[in-house]
C-alpha cells in the first residue's frame, strides 16, 4: 500500500509520522500523481507547527511536487494518464507516494525539464516570478535588497535579477552563502551576523537606499527592512521565517517615507488557470534559456521528511531541497 508523511497534532519535526493510505481516486475535475520527487517549502514548516491551520487531522503535508498522472477524473481534458507534470499549489499531501488534487492546479512538464529540477523549483520559480513581474514590475537599473539570498527563493531571485538588469543586495548569514548568493548573479551582499544592514544598504546605494525589500523573514526583520526604502517606495512582506509581522502601527509607514506594504502569496497571484499557465510559460522560459539555473542541493528520502525539515529551519541548508519517494 502506498505511504505518505502525515501529522495528528502540530508542533516539531517528531510529529511527522510515515503511514500507510488508501490512494483516493480522483474525483470529476481531478488527477492523481505518482510522485516521482516532492518539494520542501518553509511554508510546510508553518503548517506542521500550526502557524497556518492544517483544514483538519489527521493531515497530509506539502503542496509541490513532479511526477506522471496515475489516474484523470471526469472532465479532465488538458491531461492523461502518463503524462509527465509538476504542481506547486493545491491540498495538503505532496508529501506521499501518490497525491490527488485538482486538475487545474497541474501543468505539463516541458522535455527540458527533469523531475527533480521541477519538484525543488515550481513554488520557489513561480514566488521569483510573482515577485520580481507582478509585485512590482522590475524593469532594469534598480536596486533591490532580498532578504536568505542563498536559499532556494533567494538562488532564483538572483539569477533572474540579474538577467533583468536590476543590482540585487543579497542578505546571508556567512561567506559561504554570500559567495553562492554572488555566484548566482547577486550584485552585493550582507552578511547580517556582521554587518549592520541598514548602514551597509546606505553604503552600497550612496544613500539612495533600494526601491523594492523583499523579505521572507518576517517578524525579525519587519522595522529594519522598512529602512532600507526609499521614500514612497514598497516593502514586500512575503514570508515569515522568524515568526509572524504583527502588533504594526500602520502610521509607521508614513514615518519612515510614505512607504508602500504588501503581503502577496502565489495563490493570490496564480488564481485562474490562465495566470498559472502564464506564470510558468515564463518561468520555464527564463530555464530554457540557460539564465536560470535551479540547485537541487539537498535529498532526503521522503520517509525523512523530519530531518529535511530540521535543516532547513536551523538555516543549515543552501539552494532547495527535495524529497524523494
Amino acid at each position: 500500500m502506498p505511504k505518505r508523511i502525515q501529522f495528528s497534532k502540530t508542533g516539531s519535526s517528531e510529529v511527522l509520522e510515515w503511514v500507510e493510505t488508501e490512494p483516493k481516486a480522483p474525483d470529476a475535475g481531478e488527477v492523481r500523481i505518482e510522485n516521482k520527487a516532492v518539494g520542501l517549502n518553509f511554508i510546510d514548516i508553518y503548517f506542521r507547527t500550526g502557524l497556518y491551520p492544517a483544514p483538519s487531522m489527521p493531515s497530509g503535508l506539502g503542496t509541490e511536487g513532479a511526477g506522471v498522472v496515475d489516474a484523470v477524473g471526469e472532465g479532465v481534458t488538458h491531461l492523461k494518464e502518463g503524462d509527465r507534470v509538476a504542481y506547486a499549489q493545491g491540498p495538503l499531501g505532496a508529501y506521499a507516494e501518490l497525491h490527488t488534487l485538482p486538475a487545474a492546479k497541474v501543468v505539463k512538464l516541458p522535455d527540458f525539464i527533469d523531475f527533480e529540477t521541477a519538484a525543488a523549483s515550481m513554488l520557489k520559480g513561480l514566488t521569483v516570478q510573482y515577485l520580481l513581474r507582478q509585485t512590482y514590475e522590475l524593469k532594469g537599473g534598480e536596486t533591490i535588497l532580498f532578504h536568505a539570498a542563498a536559499g532556494g527563493v533567494g538562488s532564483i531571485a538572483c539569477q533572474w535579477a540579474k538577467a533583468l538588469g536590476v543590482k540585487l543586495i543579497g542578505t546571508v548569514s556567512s561567506k559561504e552563502k554570500a559567495d553562492l548568493a554572488m555566484a548566482n548573479g547577486a550584485w552585493a551582499t550582507i552578511n547580517y551576523s556582521e554587518e549592520n544592514v541598514v548602514e551597509r544598504v546606505r553604503e552600497l546605494t550612496n544613500g539612495d537606499m533600494c526601491d523594492v525589500v523583499y523579505d521572507s523573514v518576517g517578524k525579525d526583520t519587519w522595522e529594519m527592512s522598512l529602512d532600507c526604502l526609499k521614500p514612497r517606495s514598497l516593502m514586500v512582506s512575503f514570508g515569515n521565517a522568524s515568526g509572524p509581522v504583527d502588533g504594526v502601527n500602520i502610521g509607521i509607514l508614513n514615518q519612515k517615507g510614505a512607504l508602500y506594504v504588501t503581503r502577496p502569496s502565489l495563490n493570490g497571484y496564480a488564481d485562474t488557470r490562465e495566470r498559472l499557465e502564464m506564470m510558468c510559460d515564463d518561468f520555464f522560459a527564463m530555464i530554457e534559456s540557460g539564465k536560470l539555473r535551479i540547485d537541487v542541493a539537498n535529498r532526503y528520502p521522503l520517509q525523512d521528511a523530519g530531518k529535511a525539515q530540521d535543516a532547513l529551519q536551523s538555516r543549515k541548508t543552501t539552494g532547495s531541497t527535495i524529497l524523494l519517494p
